[in-house]
């Protein structure tokens, strides 16, 4: 097995007195698709902020390949980041929401940016959409950009918050089949933070399920597997889509 991309040990996160994760020690191999899974307020997008370094933890160490979050290589941050709603700015047009990384981080001529902001919409298949406005756009068009803008600086690591929200399902099939495609053809490594079922058994053979109640991480692999052999009742509950029984 190679050596890991990603290394999360004992970290806790939160503000204050409030803890919303405690002791999380996972890891994300370089070229998977790694998914964070949970119910809503078990602290998976409060994670996110955290793996990507917008937030202090309490305690514990996040690495990139050996470098903290907040850390970077020459000329490139070591990953890109697509948004819930993309997080397109709404007075550029889409090329030049994906050319900011690129005049933010290099000297490069504009004909050079140029160029790659053009490649990298042919990636999500935008190619004719360089000089549309995001309102112009759909829903998951708007996610396409925001994974070109996230592309721009050819990171090896994409944090996706969420992708499939808010689209409607055949749009929801079109992104995964695009996250496919990428991770397989280009090699990145994706960390997916979701809720949606249907696109993880899809995309991804590793995940961890956060819980609110214990703040904890309370299973971990393949989410097929946790599916069909979880003996946990809060994961069977959650990976079979079942009400979680209540004893007395």
């Amino acid at each position: 097995m190679s050596d890991p991309l990603f290394k999360v040990v004992d970290l806790t996160i939160g503000w204050d007195e409030t803890v919303v994760q405690r002791g999380a020690t996972f890891e994300i191999e370089r070229g998977s698709i790694f998914a964070i899974l949970g119910s809503s307020g078990c602290g998976k997008s409060t994670m996110l902020r955290y793996l990507v370094g917008l937030e202090a933890p309490l305690s514990g160490s996040i690495t990139i390949d050996g470098l903290a979050p907040d850390q970077s290589v020459p000329g490139r941050p070591l990953f890109g980041v697509m948004f819930q709603s993309g997080a397109l700015l709404g007075s550029l047009t889409v090329g030049e929401n994906v050319a900011l990384p690129l005049q933010a981080w290099t000297c490069l001529p504009p004909d050079a940016i140029g160029g790659i902001v053009a490649a990298k919409l042919r990636l999500v298949g935008l190619e004719h959409a360089e000089g549309r406005m995001p309102s112009e756009l759909s829903g998951g068009m708007c996610k396409r950009a925001g994974i070109a803008r996230a592309m721009a600086l050819e990171p090896d690591l994409l944090f996706l918050d969420e992708p499939s929200a808010g689209l409607d399902p055949v749009s929801a099939v079109e992104l995964d089949e695009l996250i496919l495609s990428l991770n397989q053809q280009l090699g990145l490594t994706f960390v997916v933070v979701t809720h949606d079922l249907e696109s993880i058994f899809k995309i991804s053979k590793s995940c961890i399920m956060l819980d609110r109640e214990s703040k904890s991480i309370i299973a971990r692999g393949d989410p097929r597997v946790l599916r069909d052999t979880s003996t946990d009742p809060r994961v069977h509950s959650f990976f079979n889509r079942t009400p979680l029984e209540v004893t007395s």
